[in-house]
């Protein structure tokens, strides 16, 4: 008999399993967002984030440390993908661990869990659940936990739920440990032009997806349907005239771009309802897409397949899922292939993807404070994405106002 035939499978993550590490560990079930994050007129306003403090030195910050962190992330979630991109990107792999969570049985009904790890549990934390790592930095905590989290492994708390803001930690507040030739995604002098951007980029498109998909009105989906392909047709007519959105660089925007789109023909359609377009149907983008993807660190990340299949479909039923029966069959690697004209648009003479630090520039020289974005506010309508004076532009999103001025010396 072979070893492999005694070694005993490790069993389903049942409802009951989680059930009983629930109990053990005295957690909650998730709340859930078609029920606890829904206004008057029936839109999705999404809660806010719980873990807002800054990366940093100082009272109340968590100190940048090799081996310290680690990413809580789901191949599902947009932003959830997006400091595992930029930690890559940046040369960090070695400083900041990461662990894909799993849903908590098979109804989900407590939230991020480790099922695919030995004993459902994080290895690093012995946590069943990403929520008793919140419970352990605030024991009256009560929303949802979400991903990504950054979670301190020596003290088993977590440090930081900020996807608005989580990745400028890493780009700048890490800068004393990324390489010195890393990459410059988060340039100094543009970062207010940068943060308003993806203020709106956030609802209109990132949280676009979620306010169709969770909402309980026609009114409501109506406003977010409208509100996502206007702005898909302003940020097509962008990359028309720009390689990235702001040019001829790769910034933090880009990152956050790409993880939402492309989802959007492999899973995001499925809950959304008929759309009106495709990605590969705006040229600009799916090119835009196609180059990004063929990227190591944003290909490394996606996963694509997981996105198609999403839960385990039946393929024998008669009306089975397409993505089950057709999706599942693309090859898109080679659906996905860059065909390198993009770089056109680039006036790099090396046609360099990345924006380089200047030279002289010190760690000190690229440390500011970081913003705080109004999509925390304990306000709802702080965070009501229809509002139009909560995503205000200095310029139209189709217009990049940074054309011309990101330059490598």
């Amino acid at each position: 008999m072979s070893n492999a035939c005694c070694i005993a499978e490790k069993p389903v993550y049942t409802d009951e399993l989680a059930d009983k590490f629930a109990a053990e560990v005295g957690v909650v079930p998730r709340p859930m967002e078609t029920k606890n994050e829904i206004d008057e007129r029936g839109a999705f306003v999404r809660q806010p984030n719980a873990f807002i403090e800054k990366a940093g030195e100082g009272e109340g910050r968590w100190k940048p440390e090799a081996g310290r962190y680690q990413i809580y992330w789901m191949k599902g979630c947009n932003w959830s993908n997006r400091p595992v991109i930029v930690r890559d990107i940046l040369g960090l792999t070695d400083v900041i661990y990461d662990i894909k969570t799993s849903p908590s049985g098979k109804t989900n009904k407590y939230g991020h869990g480790f099922g695919t790890e030995a004993d459902y549990k994080d290895p690093k934390t012995g946590a069943y659940f990403l929520s008793e790592l919140y419970k352990n930095a605030n024991p009256d905590f009560k929303g949802r936990a979400t991903t990504p989290t950054i979670v301190d492994v020596k003290e088993k708390k977590a440090v930081n739920n900020d996807y608005h803001r989580m990745t400028n930690y890493l780009e700048v507040n890490f800068r004393g440990l990324q390489p010195e030739d890393a990459p410059d995604l988060y340039p100094v002098k543009y970062r207010d032009v940068i943060d308003e951007f993806n203020d709106w980029l956030f609802p209109h498109i990132n949280n676009g997806h979620y306010r169709m998909a969770f909402c309980q009105s026609l009114e409501a989906y109506e406003e977010a349907f409208e509100d996502f392909y206007a702005s898909m047709d302003k940020l097509e007519k962008r990359l028309s005239e720009n390689r990235f959105l702001f040019g001829d660089y790769i910034t933090d925007s880009d990152i956050r771009f790409f993880v939402t789109i492309v989802r959007w023909d492999t899973s995001y359609f499925k809950n959304v309802g008929p759309i009106r377009r495709r990605i590969a149907d705006y040229p600009n983008i799916y090119a835009y897409m196609k180059e990004l993807y063929n990227i190591p660190a944003f290909k490394n990340a996606t996963y694509v397949h997981d996105l198609v299949l999403g839960p385990a479909g039946d393929k024998n039923k008669l009306f089975a899922d397409w993505n089950v029966r057709i999706a599942s069959q693309i090859d898109y690697d080679k659906l996905w292939a860059d065909d390198g004209k993009r770089a056109e648009l680039s006036s790099d003479p090396n046609k360099d993807i990345y924006l380089r630090h200047p030279k002289g520039e010190t760690v000190e020289d690229y440390q500011s404070e970081i913003s705080v974005s109004h999509w925390n506010s304990a306000s709802q309508a702080d965070r009501d994405p229809s509002d139009p004076k909560n995503s205000v532009l200095r310029v139209d999103a189709s217009i990049n106002p940074l054309k011309g001025l990101l330059k490598n010396e």
